[in-house]
């Protein structure tokens, strides 16, 4: 076992001893910015070196052991290497397939061709663009490379599409990015404000602390600001169901009450901060009422908030994308902090403005300036004596710094486009999926000179535009550090060894470093590059940061194995980091004071109209992460939300006469793409709502970024993917088909998607294999696809082929060529009774459900296998709500319905009692049959 743990003795795992008397290594979970503590377990076995299991790390401050649905999958994500990138690929004609390469050709190709481009176009004809997902060291190192070696500022991250506009926000009250606030306060906060985020899905884990803390007290009071009746409103004390994009109205109202009131700390605000006058101009003009009915929610609501918020021992905030995700996120962050700041919620427990970070390592990037609009270490590119200090720390000539922002994500691949940047490197990230406007962003990756992909995963939507892939180590192979959400570093320690040629990200970007080093270089010039382990990187990227507000002048890996976990700033000397920022009132400003601005409320960037009269939103499932590379590998995960979907108001559907499960096309001025409608009252009437997690892998189209638009925030730069102004309409197709099979659901997967993209619309999804002798990596693929006419025989023959559901002898076959019908059941022999194995289900019109049902269910078929054909009884989907022990919706109502409350179905179902995602739709449930 690669890595094993050091430091302090575990307890907890005293006695029970794994992987050959040494303790598991410890990693963080790659998920989001919660950082969790994540012990890993691996064994040699046949197929070598393998992860086999995870449990959450008691010990870890984040989690205290607790991992979330996802979390806990972790190990099930890296069981096979099927849709891994194992060896590195070239091609040097576009129109060329790429073939294998050795490492040694693939640098020195990727160094070459760069330095080509470099020579013939200038340094800013070249890009990078990276991910929150790598690692701090090999941020830092990519950062060198692009800022100190080639001399761009065009590097920029996916971190721009979740975090730039919190962090603006931050820095323009502040004057430094980074939260104030530790996860400490989510137990000693009062009243919760939850703005924009859907925490009981996005950050599970965290809301199990903050549930826990509520049954202790039942006087704390929670109030969410959301578009959305998600599970997280549905706990709320107070839901605030504001119009999108209205939220700065809500807090300039609130901040207005707050100052009628006298419930202001103005002698916090005359000492510590500047501009409230100028911002108390402002809001006279948003009076409650005013405001109330700009986000069309009850003004006694809004007063009632205000209330709690200005009169309560310790508020905190926490906000995510809802905020972020905006052409006004800045003033949306702004907005609320203002209320902390004038009323001195903050610095102190339980009180703070606490932006929940969206991945894993999105905090460590800022930190190692890896991003267009910052340097290493929280300073500033358009400052001289930032970029001095840079400069005299990596020994690089005075002046060699480029003084410019470079190119933000969107900017970034217009320029691709526009042919100005003629080579672009990804790393760890999949843009043709998660930007928005997907059309501009895959005609720029086409049009492109040079396009270099690193990634662990081969089968994501950026890879087929790829010059040059490069395999690279994922969670579980690596070292380093990373940085969640309350600015905690922790050590990222590698279970197994890389598979095949991958290798880390940090040695890669160097290796090519190396190269181009040799031939830019000015002769003489001191080596960048001479740390050659994580741990020199680290001690590097520290250096930078003494002295700065993030100053870890008294971390080293050593500190991070014997103590743990630690904050930042940790400052040489320092027995522990900081927990909490600013709690003398002495902000990061050049006079120390905290800034107020005006935040006047401006409408989304696109409103509806006649044309496009709804409102799309766009968020998470509560079991998939992003574009689902990692957690699409695990059928449990999709048994929560089975399938893409649109979700619409039953009355608005109505109204266009659109039925639960059939298609619709969705567009906007963009594009389009088709999905099927889900009736739900989550969602207002005027406002439809779609998972961003689907993408080319799952559906025949990009998923919901075909529909999203590119505007950005003027000063984050980051882009509102929240919203766009949609129609809604009935997609009429002449041909149907549902398809299923059971077997290595990764090898089935990988061999249906390239069918997808021809259908009119078609989706791929998997489901768990209930069979109690099911060998691993076994699960159901389901397949649907509709277009105008049946698909060609040769379509349907790679479909058969793909599944495996050729005719054979365990097939069973109905076919009316004359009304384009084919009914083909698979079948197998397990315990002496027939069990459905694989269906083939097409018709002029959709079918076949009720069969797919019962072939999940893995029930035994009773009597004659030619009852198959005949019409089954269709029944409604029985949603599985709890993915740890798979209970369906169905088995909870029933319990609800006989009195049980939430504890006697965790000691009945078992539901709730693992991981707890699904305790706030328990609670949910419950309360539905209460008010009943």
């Amino acid at each position: 076992m690669a890595g094993a743990a050091g430091g302090r003795a575990d307890p907890l795992l005293a006695g029970a001893r794994r992987g050959g008397g040494r303790r598991p290594p410890r990693s963080p979970c790659c998920y989001c910015g919660v950082g969790c503590g994540v012990l890993v377990h691996s064994r040699h076995d046949a197929a070598g070196e393998r992860i086999t299991g995870v449990e959450g790390d008691p010990l870890h401050p984040a989690n205290r052991g607790r991992l979330c649905s996802k979390g806990r999958t972790l190990a099930e994500t890296a069981r096979s290497l099927q849709g891994r990138a194992l060896v590195p690929e070239l091609r040097h004609r576009r129109q060329d397939p790429r073939r294998p390469a050795d490492w040694a050709v693939a640098l020195d190709s990727v160094a070459d061709r760069l330095a080509n481009i470099v020579e013939r176009h200038g340094p800013d004809a070249v890009a990078f663009y990276l991910s929150g997902q790598l690692l701090t060291e090999d941020y830092y190192v990519f950062n060198k490379l692009a800022k100190g070696l080639l001399r761009t500022n065009n590097i920029d991250t996916n971190s721009r599409l979740c975090m730039s506009a919190a962090v603006t926000g931050y820095k323009l009250a502040f004057g430094a990015d980074g939260p104030p606030t530790c996860y400490e306060d989510l137990e000693q906060a009062k009243t919760v404000l939850f703005a924009g985020s859907n925490a009981a899905w996005a950050h599970p884990v965290l809301f199990r602390r903050l549930e826990e803390a509520r049954a202790k007290d039942p006087d704390v009071r929670w109030i969410v600001v959301d578009p959305r009746r998600t599970d997280t409103a549905a706990m709320a004390d107070l839901h605030l169901l504001i119009q999108p994009g209205t939220d700065v109205a809500l807090f300039n109202g609130m901040l207005h009450h707050l100052v009628w009131e006298g419930l202001l700390d103005q002698d916090f605000i005359d000492r510590h901060t500047t501009g409230f006058s100028e911002l108390k101009r402002l809001l006279r003009d948003y009076t409650p009422r005013m405001a109330a009915e700009i986000c069309g929610v009850p003004v006694e609501d809004l007063v009632t908030a205000a209330e709690w918020f200005g009169r309560s021992a310790a508020s905190l905030s926490l906000y995510c994308m809802g905020l972020n995700q905006s052409v006004h996120g800045t003033d949306k962050n702004l907005a609320l902090i203002h209320l902390h700041l004038a009323t001195r919620q903050l610095g102190r427990p339980g009180a703070g403005p606490f932006s929940l970070t969206g991945q894993p390592n999105a905090m460590g990037g800022r930190e190692v300036g890896g991003m267009a609009t910052m340097l290493a270490a929280h300073r500033e590119i358009t400052d001289p004596a930032h970029r001095a200090e840079v400069e005299a720390l990596w020994q690089l000539p005075q002046g060699s710094l480029p003084p410019q922002p470079g190119l933000a994500a969107v900017e970034l691949f217009e320029a691709v486009r526009a042919g100005r940047i003629k080579a672009i490197w990804i790393a760890c990230t999949n843009p043709a999926h998660s930007m928005p406007d997907l059309s501009p962003v895959r005609e720029a990756l086409q049009r492109a000179e040079l396009v270099i992909v690193q990634e662990a995963f081969a089968n994501i939507d950026t890879v087929p535009y790829a010059d040059v892939l490069l395999p690279a180590a994922t969670w579980g192979e690596k070292e380093g550090t990373v940085t969640n959400s309350e600015r905690r570093i922790s050590r990222v320690r590698a279970a197994v060894a890389p598979p095949g040629q991958a290798r880390p990200d940090w040695w890669i970007a160097r290796e090519v470093a190396l190269r181009l080093e040799a031939r830019l270089a000015a002769p003489g010039a001191a080596p960048l590059f001479a740390a050659d382990t994580p741990a020199a990187i680290f001690a590097e990227h520290r250096a930078l940061t003494v002295g700065r507000d993030l100053d870890i002048g008294g971390l080293d890996y050593a500190v991070l194995e014997q103590r743990g976990p630690q904050q930042w700033p940790f400052r040489a000397g320092a027995e522990q980091g900081d927990a909490r920022r600013y709690a003398d009132g002495v902000f990061a400003t050049a006079d120390g004071r905290a800034r107020f601005h005006a935040t006047p409320y401006r409408p989304v960037a696109e409103p509806t109209s006649a044309r496009f009269p709804l409102r799309l939103l766009t968020g998470r499932l509560r079991d998939q992460w992003h574009g689902m590379s990692r957690t699409g590998r695990v059928p449990a995960l999709y048994t929560h939300s089975p399938e893409p979907a649109l979700r619409m108001h039953p009355e608005d559907a109505a109204r266009r006469g659109l039925r639960a499960g059939e298609l619709v096309r969705v567009s906007s001025k963009r594009g389009g793409l088709v999905l099927p409608l889900e009736l739900s009252d989550e969602v207002g009437s005027g406002t439809v709502f779609a998972a961003m997690h689907w993408s080319g892998q799952h559906l025949s189209s990009g998923g919901i970024n075909e529909l999203s638009q590119p505007a950005v925030d003027a000063r984050s730069r980051q882009p509102e993917l929240k919203h766009a102004a949609v129609r809604v309409e009935r997609a009429e197709f002449g041909w149907h088909l549902l398809a299923a099979r059971r077997g290595d659901v990764l090898a089935m997967h990988a061999a249906v998607q390239p069918l997808l993209a021809a259908c009119g619309y078609a989706s791929v999804t998997l489901q768990p294999d209930v069979d109690p002798e099911a060998v691993e990596g076994s699960g159901w693929v389901v397949l649907r696809a509709a277009a105008a006419a049946a698909m060609p025989a040769d379509w349907q023959a790679a479909l058969e082929n793909a599944l495996g559901l050729a005719a054979s002898v365990d097939t069973l076959e109905y076919r009316d060529a004359r009304r384009g019908q084919l009914k083909r059941v698979a079948w197998r022999v397990a315990a002496g009774a027939s069990r459905i194995d694989g269906l083939l289900w097409s018709d002029v019109r959709p079918g076949g459900e009720a069969l797919l049902r019962t072939a999940l269910a893995g029930e035994p078929w009773q009597g004659s296998r030619l009852a198959a054909f005949a019409a089954l009884p269709e029944v409604a989907r029985d949603a599985v709500v709890c993915v740890c022990r798979q209970v369906s919706e169905s088995a909870i109502r029933a319990e609800v319905a006989a009195g049980a409350d939430l504890p006697a179905l965790k000691q009945r179902l078992g539901c709730g009692s693992v991981c707890g995602s699904c305790v706030p739709q328990l609670t949910r449930l419950v309360r539905q049959a209460a008010s009943a």
